[in-house]
């Protein structure tokens, strides 16, 4: 099955201007992958200009398996909002193109395995002797010390180092977290700390150094389960999950997502579901005597729950008890509250052609948002931006000749 793209929606923003409380602000993205990448899509949704930087073969994330024949889904959903442009860095003429694109830059990003910035000349004590007002932000697997600093590091990796597959699944048989939920909130900590880095700079005049690392990710979002309280044992349960009630639940038709761990919410679902003498039972007043009674509460809840589909249940729940129907992302693009808060815009891809996706995951009430762009075709915009910084036509030819441009 097949869908039409609609016309574009109404942008919210005006023209094709610069906008956004970054306007102004210009970031070099040697990153690869998702986190380093989709930290600097952050950076362009709020108006930086975001030049992205790859290899003559490209951000290995292009080529990746996709259903999409001209260009990796993945690739084009990471790095929306950016230029691009391919250069061999491994070349003197390559870096020497880097170098005055720097006499430029506010903010250098990357994701190099250690040995690699210095060899590229792109190290904080190079940068920073350089071009002292530049932020630079790496991103690493484990951090910049230590004994596994040298490993490279992705989000599945991560995952099962730091516990998340035995939370998601159990220590004797861990599951892993799809998504990449590691990358994405790297990706958020990147975003944030250039953004506090840039705003000390506006104090100080003085660019700084940002680590960002999976390992620091990976652990930041389990700061709930990470306490070990003086005299506790090894072996306790760490898990934040509710239980009793809350979780997926079958329907009719469908599964239903139920979290009503409120007295006010568990008295609504009691009452909706034809089961008010729940509520008014004493055993079952709080989420942690839920709990403890869930055999006998969930086989009543689903016995209730059979009677509609999970659309259904969630269209009579309403605002009284929060709840989802399991949907698929395609489900998404469509969404009523999705287009109201437009989350959705129509791209133009020079080998796509239009598609659908995301845009503007940040709003801000005070600014305009910048026009949305589509994730750059590999090299695309090197004669706008080389010829930005002086290099003629034929300098750019030539560099195209001797493979320094892809």
């Amino acid at each position: 099955m097949t869908t039409k793209i609609p016309p574009p929606l109404p942008s919210l923003a005006a023209t094709d201007a610069p906008a956004g409380p970054l306007c102004g602000v210009r970031v070099l993205d040697l990153s690869a992958y998702i986190a380093g990448p989709y930290g600097c899509t952050l950076l362009a949704d709020q108006g930086a200009e975001v030049v992205k930087i790859e290899p003559p073969g490209g951000d290995n994330l292009r080529h990746y398996p996709s259903t999409l024949a001209a260009e990796g889904r993945a690739f084009v959903g990471v790095n929306r909002g950016k230029l691009g442009l391919a250069i061999d860095l491994k070349k003197p003429e390559g870096r020497a193109v880097l170098e005055r694109l720097l006499g430029e830059a506010d903010v250098l990003v990357h994701n190099f395995r250690p040995g690699v910035p210095e060899r590229l000349g792109v190290d904080w004590p190079t940068l920073h002797k350089a071009h002292p007002r530049l932020v630079c932000c790496a991103l690493t697997g484990y951090g910049d010390h230590g004994p596994a600093s040298s490993k490279a590091g992705y989000d599945q990796v991560l995952q099962t180092l730091t516990g998340i597959c035995a939370m998601q699944g159990t220590a004797d048989a861990p599951q892993i977290v799809y998504g990449s939920v590691v990358d994405y909130y790297a990706a958020s900590l990147l975003a944030a700390g250039i953004a506090s880095a840039l705003f000390q700079r506006e104090r100080t005049g003085t660019g700084q150094y940002v680590a960002v690392s999976l390992l620091r990710s990976a652990l930041a979002m389990q700061s709930a389960r990470m306490v070990w309280a003086e005299g506790e044992p090894r072996d306790i349960s760490r898990d934040m999950r509710s239980g009793g009630i809350t979780g997926l639940h079958p329907t009719r038709q469908g599964s239903l997502y139920l979290s009503a761990n409120t007295p006010h919410f568990w008295a609504a679902l009691c009452e909706l579901t034809g089961l008010p003498e729940l509520a008014a039972d004493p055993r079952y007043a709080s989420v942690r005597l839920r709990a403890q009674h869930a055999d006998e509460l969930v086989p009543r809840l689903r016995e209730a729950l059979a009677a509609r589909t999970a659309i259904e249940w969630e269209a009579l729940f309403g605002e009284r008890v929060p709840c989802a129907a399991a949907r698929t992302i395609e489900d998404m693009f469509d969404h009523p509250q999705v287009q109201a808060e437009h989350m959705v815009e129509t791209f133009a891809h020079p080998l796509l052609g239009r598609y659908r996706g995301l845009t503007r995951a940040i709003r801000f009430g005070g600014a305009e948002p910048p026009a949305p762009r589509a994730a750059p075709v590999l090299g695309e915009h090197a004669e706008q931006l080389l010829g930005r910084h002086g290099y003629s036509a034929d300098d750019i030819a030539g560099l195209r000749a001797a493979g320094v441009l892809g």
